[in-house]
């Protein structure tokens, strides 16, 4: 069990991560392949890769066990995660010390190969060969999804801050799945160890992550700062043998969006609705709102989550770009309105 203490300053600063973290999404896609559970989510997507994966693999598999500890500095939280390489930047700036000290707790439970010595010792050549791994991780197994692994963190997202707006930092939390349990002021995970974080007033990051599985993980060292990792719901069929770049049927999908109740869908999806409140504004029925967005959804345009027995509907960023297009022909801004 993880047990995570707050105070009452730690109630006030726990903040939803803005999007995917680069690094989090390849540590937690190299422990997922390497499982065998989860296959309704990841099977089609284990399919694909394992013809593919570069020989880099080596580097990060060994590093990256699919259950137990793995070490921290291959996440780190601090540093400019904007973009990969000011990530992979970050991570190879990691001090000689936690590098030795992280990969001997690893050695402790599994035997390392013999490069992984000259890692610890903080080894430039092999640091810059972990760096080419990641980038080629990235570019060769996950670019090719990561618009999907975007809309979906996107929805959580969102979803995340409805919670919030609704019902406050208690709701944000209690939302967070089955093996989550807010018993204040405490926050039990189900974990594979004993392990407890004390925040001091240092607030927490909930940062979702697409290939998390299949329950909330955390950095083992408690002197960082903060960050509870957890899944997050999926759009059906995300691994289709398209390769995650794009459905087959997307282009036919998106030409039947016309139609202005679609349309009327689509605006209110710009700041996320659930089935009720589409089917109020726009005086339709529920079940004419699940058709409408099963279209939107297959154009890639929004996206749904499911929590609690509701249904939330957010816009992707190619629907909100396609809003943003008509609000440029309209001369109006994003709510609708005439510009000044």
């Amino acid at each position: 069990m993880l047990r995570i203490h707050f105070t009452p300053e730690d109630l006030t600063r726990v903040r939803v991560a803005p999007g995917p973290d680069f690094l989090w999404e390849i540590t937690n896609s190299v422990q997922t392949l390497q499982r065998t559970d989860g296959e309704r989510v990841f099977g089609a997507w284990r399919r694909w890769v394992r013809p593919r994966l570069p020989e880099s693999r080596h580097l990060l598999s060994p590093l990256l066990p699919p259950y137990g500890y793995s070490p921290d500095f291959l996440t780190p939280t601090c540093g400019d995660h904007t973009t990969l390489q000011s990530a992979v930047d970050t991570l190879l700036g990691t001090p000689r010390r936690r590098l030795r000290t992280e990969l001997t707790l690893l050695a402790a439970s599994r035997r390392l190969p013999a490069w992984a010595v000259s890692l610890a010792d903080g080894d430039t050549e092999v640091l810059a060969r972990l760096g080419e791994a990641l980038r080629a991780y990235q570019a060769e197994l996950l670019a090719p999804y990561w618009s999907q692994v975007r809309a979906d963190l996107e929805a959580d997202r969102a979803l995340r801050l409805r919670q919030l707006m609704d019902g406050g930092t208690e709701a944000l939390l209690t939302g967070l799945g089955p093996d989550v349990h807010w018993r204040p002021p405490m926050l039990e995970v189900n974990y594979p160890v004993d392990q407890q974080l004390r925040l001091d007033g240092r607030g927490l990051v909930l940062q979702g992550s697409f290939f998390c599985w299949p329950a909330p993980t955390t950095l083992a060292d408690g002197r960082l700062p903060p960050v509870l990792v957890h899944p997050i719901h999926h759009t059906a069929g995300w691994a289709l043998p398209s390769g995650g770049a794009g459905r087959s049927d997307g282009r036919a999908a998106l030409s039947r969006l016309l139609g202005q109740t679609r349309a009327d869908l689509l605006r209110a999806t710009r700041t996320g609705c659930s089935t009720v409140e589409a089917a109020r504004m726009l005086q339709v029925t529920h079940p004419a709102v699940s058709q409408h967005m099963n279209v939107l959804r297959a154009a890639g345009l929004a996206v749904t989550v499911r929590a609690g027995g509701r249904a939330f509907h957010t816009a992707t960023a190619d629907g909100r770009a396609l809003l943003a297009a008509e609000d440029r022909r309209c001369g109006t801004g994003g709510d609708g309105r005439p510009r000044p």
